[in-house]
């Protein structure tokens, strides 16, 4: 019976331990979460109407000529894969390489991975990577962006790749964040028309050879933060959980403590009393 209380009290003990910790981390994840999801949101609009902009010009008659539409002959695609360095995030990670290995099944691929966790994942299993990013921080910066997303346009304009993809998870709300796959290259003609015709000078090809590649680094800024900040979303909420779910963990070990010492206590008291009535006799 004393070995048993003694285990209850030190798994008792552990359980409080655990739940301290992923308490704190929950208040961490809260505090960075805030900031990063400013920033993300107030990106949002920018690269929204950047976008408008871009669709505007590969609507022009001559948009075609830039080299941004060029249809490589080759047969391998490029993909950057954005994860976190660690973990205890809910499913975030898993649900990012679970697209990203549904996206590339059956294709030649080349990878840029950001975070540790895409790296390891896709670097045990052979994948050939061209970069490979790990701690980026909790708040990048535009220029880490620009640095990532050279090699990818690089690769494009060197005719070494077909596609340039770009899998994320896009941060929504607190309890809503997707997984999203985008193709950036090649540029493709919108399939919806503007109200009207623009004329540009220079030529609508050359505004794009020169706006594009911005374009790009733009997108990927936005989507390193948008991916940060689902990350700390997730992990807020699975931090909350682990702590929900270790306070019923204690309440059920307090329970068997408390009866396993309340029969010890009355087998005690028996053995007192058997003991008593064996004297008097």
């Amino acid at each position: 019976m004393a070995g048993g209380l003694i285990d209850l009290k030190r798994r008792i003990k552990s359980v409080q331990n655990t739940q301290k910790i992923t308490k704190a981390m929950g208040l961490v994840a809260t505090s960075k979460f805030k900031k990063v999801r400013v920033r993300a949101e107030k990106n949002e609009p920018y690269i929204n109407k950047f976008n408008e902009v871009i669709n505007t010009l590969a609507l022009s008659k001559d948009a075609e000529e830039s080299i941004y539409f060029n249809k490589n002959k080759v047969d391998t695609d490029l993909y950057i894969i954005i994860t976190s360095d660690s973990g205890l995030c809910g499913s975030y990670n898993a649900n990012v390489i679970k697209k990203a290995v549904e996206e590339m099944e059956n294709k030649k691929v080349r990878l840029i991975t950001v975070g540790e966790k895409a790296r390891s994942y896709f670097r045990r299993r052979g994948y050939d990577t061209i970069a490979e990013y790990v701690e980026v921080g909790d708040y990048p910066v535009y220029w880490d962006a620009v640095e990532i997303m050279k090699h990818a346009i690089d690769a494009y304009k060197n005719g070494e790749v077909k596609t340039v993809n770009l899998i994320y998870t896009k941060f929504y709300s607190p309890v809503k964040q997707e997984v999203e796959a985008l193709k950036l290259l090649p540029l493709e003609r919108p399939k919806e028309k503007v109200k009207r015709e623009f004329d540009f000078e220079p030529r609508a090809s050359r505004v794009l050879d020169y706006i594009f590649p911005k374009y790009l680094n733009n997108m990927l800024y936005f989507a390193i933060l948008s991916s940060i900040a689902s990350e700390y979303a997730m992990r807020m909420n699975a931090m909350d959980s682990a702590t929900k779910n270790a306070q019923e963990l204690l309440s059920k070990l307090q329970t068997m403590y408390n009866r396993l010492r309340q029969s010890t206590i009355t087998q005690e008291i028996t053995e007192i009393v058997s003991g008593a009535e064996a004297l008097k006799d």
